[in-house]
């Protein structure tokens, strides 16, 4: 009877552990990213993902990546399981675009030849595609559009020199495009700071590029998304123009660019793709820059999107690599949760000592290499006192890995501890019988767990190496939040693109985040600074007075913002 009793006990434990959801996700997106293969003569060996067009289709969605060799499906935006598609372009898509037709076909173009030719079913899920031949040669980063009254668009651009073009395509079995090409719009550098190439917009000598070209349909107002200036840089963003056609003309919204995240840990949001979940939230998925190993090594964000009273497209990129909210948690949906990032330059122990702080700095370009990896190597983060932990992520990075193209063997196998006295230990993650690929693993605990040391230990990478570029604890430090910042001046320069922010340092602050935007009650954009009490921003338009604002965080959470100021 007793043995009955504590096989239906673990029989009612297990069920519920298969059912459970973790109510946050954190960025950048944890799948298991392809090896790039198309340019393996360089002897690069990394993982990347890039320009996602992610589409809704009969209640579910699939996420198409760059060069990927497939794609991904799931069934809440949250959870994405790779598809190994029947039939797929060669090398994998390019900067690819889909479309749902009325819930019947699902399109996609991105042809890496640039003859773009398009693919269609009415089960991606099995992946038998059937094409389309070329629509258009000779151009790259499409955007296929059918309108709600039929009507066929395709639009594209990639370039430091031409704009965003289009052209209306027959509604046929065909989709024969029509002679004219229309341009629709360019870059303004000289007028819009953020479109300035560069890391933080420097480069004064390169135009910036654009591409990625994105149209949502909003209310009866056509929103044409667009990417500036290069993928590579953190400044990598988001931008849209509005029309009352898809034609055009298109002016550009006062608001941008749209999607802006280039402070934090993980730079980037840009060349992205709008969907609407089936709960209602609008989702916004881009680009996150890594260029370690190549300029082209990327990963995958998701931000919450949305359409203020004014028609204003807008994103939430504040606190836009800490957890937030996923997107089947309905009226809490794209809502920073609240927990602070506890690791932050806090005191390392690890069996290999180099550049061991580099697992604690917030830079996803520094990174912590093992002397072996045969298991168990270890790291021990201490967090000067004890603290609730609500959650984890460890981004491993990609050493001299030496692998090309996607492997169905992959796994990542550790667990994770933790300690109030150093010498006591409780698992909190175990993935020591893992059969996943999780480059970026994120662990949400179920509950939290006080504690002061948290220890993670290796048991098999699916690498040459061990090496993690940031191993991140999120929690609540339960102690003083910081004080609000005084002292706050924006002196914007001769160069109207430009600006000098200075603010005294708040004692106990980790960092601080600069918000701005066009109005006082729209602060849309915000830049997360480390470690800084001064800031010059070269993201600013020319013709537009700007509000500004700023808040402290900590381990323990976040000041009061200032009064926004307005700067003209």
């Amino acid at each position: 009877m007793n043995k009955l009793i504590t096989i239906f006990i673990l029989f009612i434990s297990f069920a519920a552990s298969a059912q459970y959801q973790a109510e946050t996700y954190c960025n950048p997106i944890n799948i298991d990213y392809t090896y790039m293969i198309y340019d393996s003569h360089k002897d690069k060996s990394y993982r990347s993902g890039a320009d996602p067009a992610v589409v809704e289709f009969k209640g579910e969605y699939y996420m198409f990546v760059t060069r990927s060799l497939g794609y991904w499906h799931s069934s809440d935006l949250q959870n994405w399981h790779f598809i190994t598609p029947q039939r797929w372009y060669f090398q994998g898509c390019n900067a690819p675009a889909a479309h749902n037709y009325k819930d019947s076909v699902l399109y996609v173009t991105g042809d890496p030849s640039g003859q773009m030719s398009l693919l269609y079913s009415d089960d991606p899920k099995k992946g038998d595609w059937k094409i389309v031949p070329a629509i258009l040669s000779g151009l790259q980063d499409p955007d296929f559009f059918i309108d709600d009254d039929d009507k066929a668009y395709i639009f594209w651009g990639s370039s430091n020199t031409f704009p965003i073009r289009g052209k209306r395509l027959q509604k046929n079995h065909r989709f024969i495009a029509e002679e004219e090409t229309t341009e629709l719009f360019g870059l303004h550098g000289d007028i819009h700071g953020w479109e300035r190439f560069g890391e933080n917009h420097t480069d004064t000598v390169i135009p910036g590029y654009m591409e990625g070209a994105w149209l949502t349909k909003h209310k009866g107002t056509y929103y044409m998304m667009y990417a500036a200036p290069g993928t590579e840089f953190n400044v990598y963003a988001d931008g849209v123009y509005t029309a009352s056609d898809p034609m055009g003309p298109y002016t550009y919204q006062p608001h941008n660019p749209v999607v802006y995240k280039p402070g934090g840990f993980m730079n980037g949001a840009g060349h992205g793709s709008v969907v609407q979940a089936t709960t209602g939230s609008y989702w916004h998925f881009g680009s996150v820059s890594v260029s370690i190993n190549e300029r082209w090594e990327r990963r995958l964000c998701m931000h919450p999107l949305y359409y203020d009273e004014d028609g204003l497209m807008y994103s939430n990129t504040r606190f836009g690599d800490y957890p937030h909210y996923a997107p089947h948690a309905k009226e809490n949906a794209g809502m920073f949760r609240g927990w602070m990032l506890l690791s932050y330059g806090k005191p390392v122990s690890s069996s290999t000592e180099k550049d061991k702080a580099n697992i604690i700095d917030e830079n996803v370009k520094t990174f912590w290499l093992s002397e072996t990896n045969s298991g168990g190597e270890w790291l021990t983060i201490d967090l000067e006192r004890p603290m609730d932990i609500n959650a984890l992520q460890v981004n491993f990075h990609d050493y001299q890995s030496n692998m090309y193209g996607r492997y169905s063997d992959l796994r990542h196998r550790y667990t994770i501890e933790a300690s109030l006295d150093g010498v006591h230990w409780e698992v909190l993650v175990d993935k020591s019988n893992s059969y996943q690929d999780r480059p970026n693993d994120y662990v949400e605990l179920r509950t939290a767990h006080n504690a002061r040391y948290v220890r993670y230990t290796n048991i098999e990478v699916p690498t040459p190496y061990l090496a993690i570029s940031d191993f991140r604890v999120f929690g609540n430090g339960n102690g003083k939040r910081p004080s609000k910042v005084e002292n706050f001046q924006v002196n914007r320069y001769k160069d109207r693109r430009d600006a000098f922010i200075t603010w005294s340092a708040v004692k106990g602050a980790q960092g601080y985040n600069i918000c701005w935007g066009i109005a006082p009650d729209k602060l849309y954009n915000s830049w997360m600074i480390y470690g800084k009490n001064e800031h010059l921003m070269k993201s600013l338009d020319v013709d537009k007075s700007y509000f500004f604002s700023v808040e402290a965080f900590n381990e323990n959470g976040v000041s009061k913002q200032i009064k926004a100021i307005k700067i003209n």
